[in-house]
């Protein structure tokens, strides 16, 4: 079986996972909502999409070069599951990008380069989160959990600016087909990534009674370059920032 076709059945099944776990959630959320009298204590879907400032970590310690970073968005859906009056988990499934760039020199100067990478991975975080009422109709939380995700599309841009002459190219992302259960990593080669990233979250956030204000913070735990060890240190590890709006329905 050619690794394409391993790719394949292994992404369908995946993605098959994700959206039966969010369902099975989603329906435990409408039975705890229906089971519950006060708005308080229920369980919500919540709708959301942002911006994402994502960057990639380029020294052994985890730092990143500010410059580096790149705007990008994410989109998807929550579930907000009352554990009490004052915690909750929440758990989500969002198409997010990652990423970083490199630039040389300036637009408009007389050599400048830029190389842009935006893969697109689609995101299982769960959050454990803590909630302090501010009035009656407005809470604030703070929270944190893991996250996985497996990247699924993107892009690789390069723009070059030669004594006046603009060049553009664009390409698609290659994945190797990394084995997220074990330390193998199949067909990795130069120029690709690896398929699957876990990590940390931390969120924080308004509440209020039909709309969420929020911003996290995801801190990457594997080396996404294609081949390298995730433990040597904590260089090339996705870092992002989101800051998102949600609907609670």
């Amino acid at each position: 079986m050619s690794e394409n076709i391993k790719a394949m059945i292994m992404k369908k099944k995946l993605l098959s996972a994700a959206v039966i776990s969010m369902m099975s959630l989603g329906a435990m959320a409408q039975a705890n909502r229906s089971n519950t009298s006060t708005t308080e204590n229920r369980s919500h879907v919540i709708i959301k999409g942002g911006l994402n400032l994502a960057n990639i970590s380029v020294t052994p310690n985890g730092r990143v070069d500010e410059a580096n970073a790149i705007s990008t968005f994410h989109a998807g859906i929550g579930l907000d599951l009352p554990l009490s009056e004052y915690f909750s988990i929440q758990p989500g499934l969002l198409y997010t990008g990652k990423g970083a760039k490199t630039q040389l020199g300036k637009e408009g100067n007389a050599f400048y380069y830029r190389a842009t990478s935006n893969p697109m991975y689609l995101e299982l975080p769960v959050n454990f989160v803590g909630k302090v009422p501010l009035t009656q109709t407005l809470n604030f939380y703070i929270g944190a959990g893991p996250y996985a995700a497996m990247g699924i599309t993107g892009k690789n841009k390069v723009d070059t600016y030669t004594l006046g002459v603009h060049r553009s190219s664009s390409s698609n992302i290659v994945y190797s087909n990394d084995d997220p259960t074990t330390t193998q990593e199949e067909n990795y080669g130069y120029g690709k990534i690896k398929r699957f990233d876990y990590g940390v979250n931390g969120v924080a956030g308004l509440e209020f009674t039909r709309f969420t204000l929020g911003a996290s913070y995801g801190h990457g735990l594997v080396n996404i370059n294609s081949g390298t060890d995730n433990t040597a240190n904590d260089k090339g590890k996705n870092r992002v920032w989101s800051f998102t709006l949600g609907l609670k329905l």
